[in-house]
């Protein structure tokens, strides 16, 4: 190469540069020589065997080798894992060593599962929740198997009452024209909207009479059924029929649609409760299409149609009932605080939350107005006379309710004041059934001692029972509170549905 002399720097330059490639290209023959020896000897004598398995185990343990990938220009980075299958993610180097650039592939480490187990991960997929089981609290599995088998003989029935609606309103037989029908049909449906907007008036009921009103709305939707099915034989009467029977289908769409998140929330034990619905909505669709599929092939056979529909609609209630029994919730409403506090009262101890539930009244229905505690009642309800009012109103001086008993309606009333808030309200409730208990109490006693004597309790009687009961709920309700709130019990008094009226 020639160089002019004002070339000094760049000749200087070029100089260091063409020493540090030699020295690269030494360096590089030197480490490849090395290697080369160290695994023909590894591999050969195996004298330094020793010396060269931990050196390659060494690299294996920081990934930078692995024993499939040895003999190639493709490293190991990392493996990684997704619901228990592995990859492995390997990148190729270059002759420097060096990371080629885009040069990441993935590499499978899963053997292809068997056809049954593949069919089941895709069914689990949909139908439980991501994570189960532990995403969901133990009560979530018979809940949804009782679940499913109640959509499917729903869906089971629901062909036999199409197939019945269908032949009354003269679309078989060919008695009525087309748009006839199509009035019909249409009138039976508005029928049916129109009683769930009337229905859906009674909105907060279903937060605190839940598994009662879903446990009526199964009922509803099963008389509604067979009122469809009594269009058969009287099928001049189909529109009126037709159109009750569509009015307590839709009333019972509303309990179930109503009642839905809050039993799903007490299943969700994190924020899954949208990942928990959608599964519980797919199981339910799924068994509603099995039991469709399996009544259109009976139905071919041409049934029973009452025995058929008996013994459906049999199994529909069953697991309505079994589906509701199942559902653990946390929180006290009526029916739950009245099982806690009869358990406390008499072995010292609030039940636990699977306790407490199973022991809750389905068949108590918030319609029913035989209760025997009435909180937040009206004056003129509680009292009968001045005498009876001015005769306890001392005893509550200092608080916020007062709890009376009623001999001529036998039932226990709590009337709450103006300042009350949300713990007297839970105090007052907490009071009247510690006083029904007493008077229960008292009842049986007296009835074995009436078998030999003509007694009849006294007004003053029942004032003693008060000033007992006014005694008991002054050391015992935090303990109570306290008691209820270690076993999971989340107490609120908007669930206990009080009366609207006030003492001033």
């Amino acid at each position: 190469m020639k160089q002019s002399p004002n070339s000094t720097s760049t000749s200087a330059a070029q100089t260091l540069t063409s020493q540090e490639s030699r020295l690269l290209v030494r360096e590089t023959l030197r480490i490849s020589a090395s290697l080369a020896s160290n695994a023909g000897l590894s591999s050969s004598t195996g004298i330094h065997e020793g010396a060269a398995i931990p050196l390659m185990d060494e690299n294996r343990r920081m990934g930078l080798v692995g024993d499939e990938f040895r003999d190639s220009s493709l490293k190991l980075i990392c493996c990684e894992e997704i619901d228990g299958r592995r990859w492995k993610y390997v990148a190729e180097k270059d002759s420097f060593g060096n990371f080629k650039n885009n040069s990441i592939r993935t590499v499978s480490l899963h053997t292809p599962q068997a056809p049954l187990d593949e069919m089941m991960s895709f069914v689990r997929s949909y139908v439980v929740p991501e994570g189960f089981p532990e995403s969901v609290t133990p009560s979530y599995v018979p809940y949804m198997t009782w679940r499913a088998l109640k959509h499917f003989f729903g869906g089971a029935m629901g062909v036999f009452t199409t197939q019945t609606l269908l032949n009354s309103v003269g679309i078989s037989r060919n008695s009525a024209t087309p748009g006839a029908v199509a009035i019909n049909w249409i009138l039976k449906d508005g029928a049916g909207r129109v009683g769930k907007m009337l229905f859906s008036r009674q909105g907060n009921k279903f937060d605190y009479d839940l598994k009662q009103l879903r446990f009526a709305g199964d009922l509803l939707m099963e008389l509604g059924a067979g009122v469809e099915l009594a269009t058969a034989s009287v099928p001049h009467l189909f529109l009126p029929l037709a159109c009750a029977a569509n009015v307590l289908k839709n009333v019972a769409a509303v309990t179930s649609t109503s009642t839905r998140t809050p039993i799903y929330k007490a299943f969700a034990k994190g924020e899954n409760i949208g990942d928990v619905t959608a599964k519980g909505e797919c199981v339910g669709n799924i068994a509603d299409l099995l039991g469709t599929g399996l009544s259109i092939l009976i139905s071919k056979k041409n049934p029973s149609l009452v025995t058929t529909f008996s013994l459906l609609s049999c199994g529909y209630v069953f697991s309505s009932y079994r589906e509701v029994r199942s559902v653990v919730l946390h929180t006290l409403n009526r029916a739950r605080f009245s099982v806690a506090v009869e358990s406390f009262l008499k072995t010292g101890q609030v039940p636990s939350l699977q306790e407490g539930n199973m022991q809750e009244k389905i068949f108590s229905f918030p319609w029913l107005k035989d209760r025997p505690v009435i909180l937040g009642s009206r004056f003129r309800d509680a009292f009968q006379d001045p005498g009876a009012f001015l005769a306890i109103e001392p005893l509550f001086e200092k608080e916020r309710y007062i709890v009376t008993y009623n001999p001529s309606k036998g039932k226990v009333y709590a009337l709450l004041k103006d300042q009350a808030k949300s713990d007297d309200i839970l105090k007052a409730a907490f009071h009247a059934h510690v006083l029904l208990h007493f008077i229960h109490s008292a009842d049986n006693s007296l009835s074995s001692r009436s078998q030999h004597e003509h007694l009849m309790p006294a007004a003053t009687d029942f004032e003693l029972h008060i000033a007992e009961s006014c005694k008991m709920v002054s050391t015992s309700y935090r303990h109570f509170k306290n008691n209820a709130a270690e076993q999971g019990w989340r107490m609120s008094d908007s669930l206990l549905n009080p009366g609207r009226a006030r003492l001033h």
